[in-house]
């Protein structure tokens, strides 16, 4: 663990109790400059004569950013679309809020080849794309068509930095950039003053503002990160992703079973280097006719996912998150067998997100000599992230932790 010391926080009861900050305002100013230094030193956003609002994560700004967007005193609601596999999050939101403003139409390639121009259409666009990472661009274009840039991995330890992103409105989120998904902390960056001031009107009617507890964590946070010019957090992260997915491509190039989204390498402009994408999720396809459901023919081996049909996808494909820990290379082994993959070497330890060992290991070998440190410390930067396919390897370190520390 690392930088400890200069990114811890303690907070007097009686400090920051109002709503606002002195300029009557829910954003914090010294934080704002700097997310605005942040995004200059990695290039990966141009935030010079922008406008930066605050969210509880990027899921409170994606959702504002709809809102705003939506037209005003219109006779139907504003198709919504993205294209698949997309973020299951957006179609969840939209259909959960059941708002007039706008609705869910699906994927945006098939929007795209339709005549129709008086529809208004919100497309969300993610670059790079969850779940299979790729520099997605916008489908849709038109007078009738605004666009919301999901930009949450676009950092230098998931992607190549190809240019600084100059689009309308872009999103971005702690969660992605140091690991911190629990302090909810998004922001946007945003071209239009008009959509903006929207978007603070939503953030006011919907929470009063971004918890400023959030902000001061996230302030402290990035100021450790801006140490040293910002390069080594992404070093770090970079290192840790590109390891993982070499053995990951290492041990499913043994089998035809299963195949990997292929993404060509790319001029980074942070590294001033061409260099692999190393995505935050593995987009698996069962190659099998008879698997058709690649869910459930990884859960037999302990291994889970989350179901392409979730993305908009088929059942032949299923995301696998990167930001687990590693497992022991015993049970990467068999489980990999298990999936039909021969002969893996033993230095493909691979994670195993959900491979929850039964009673009988407790004394297993390999828990001897385990650090419960190097077992608790998160994927990147000291915390996991937490989409649902990382519930049980929590539940596993709670399992065990018991068992390792009374070998330590």
């Amino acid at each position: 663990m690392q930088h400890e010391a200069s990114s811890a926080l303690v907070v007097a009861g009686w400090h920051r109790m109002s709503y606002t900050f002195n300029d009557n305002t829910f954003v914090s100013k010294e934080l704002e400059r700097l997310i605005r230094k942040l995004h200059t030193i990695v290039g990966n956003a141009i935030t010079e004569n922008r406008f930066i609002i605050f969210g509880a994560g990027s899921t409170q700004v994606l959702n504002a950013a709809a809102y705003a967007l939506s037209p005003e005193n219109s006779s139907s609601p504003a198709g919504v679309v993205a294209s698949v596999p997309y973020y299951a999050l957006y179609k969840e939101q939209v259909e959960y809020f059941s708002s007039e403003k706008f609705k869910f139409q699906g994927d945006a390639y098939t929007w795209g080849n339709r005549s129709e121009g008086s529809t208004n259409m919100i497309e969300f666009v993610t670059s790079p794309n969850n779940p299979d990472g790729r520099l997605n661009k916008a489908i849709l274009h038109g007078h009738n068509v605004q666009t919301i840039y999901d930009r949450a991995y676009y950092w230098p330890h998931f992607t190549p930095i190809t240019a600084a992103a100059d689009e309308d409105l872009m999103v971005f989120t702690l969660s992605k950039l140091t690991g911190h998904a629990g302090s909810r902390f998004g922001w946007a960056v945003i071209k239009d003053e008009n959509v903006f001031n929207k978007m603070i009107i939503h953030m006011k009617e919907n929470s009063m503002g971004v918890s400023k507890d959030s902000q001061l964590r996230a302030f402290k946070l990035l100021k450790t990160v801006l140490e040293g010019e910002g390069k080594e957090i992404f070093e770090f992260g970079y290192q840790i992703m590109k390891s993982r997915w070499e053995k990951l491509i290492r041990a499913l190039s043994l089998s035809n079973r299963f195949s990997l989204q292929k993404i060509n390498p790319q001029y980074c402009t942070f590294y001033n280097k061409v260099r692999e994408f190393s995505p935050a999720y593995a987009w698996v396809k069962c190659e099998r006719k008879e698997d058709k459901d690649c869910y459930a023919v990884l859960k037999v081996a302990n291994i889970t996912g989350r179901q392409g049909s979730i993305f908009g996808a088929e059942d032949h494909y299923v995301r696998l998150s990167l930001f687990l820990k590693i497992c022991p290379v015993e049970d990467a082994i068999f489980i990999w067998r298990k999936c039909g993959v021969p002969h893996i070497n033993r230095e493909l330890i691979l994670w195993c997100g959900t491979s929850v060992p039964n009673k009988s290991h407790g004394n297993h070998k390999y828990f001897k000599n385990v650090s419960y440190k190097s077992i608790i410390t998160g994927a990147i930067t000291g915390a996991v992230t937490t989409p649902l396919d990382v519930i049980k390897t929590r539940l596993m370190v709670q399992g065990i932790s018991k068992a390792v520390q009374r070998d330590l």
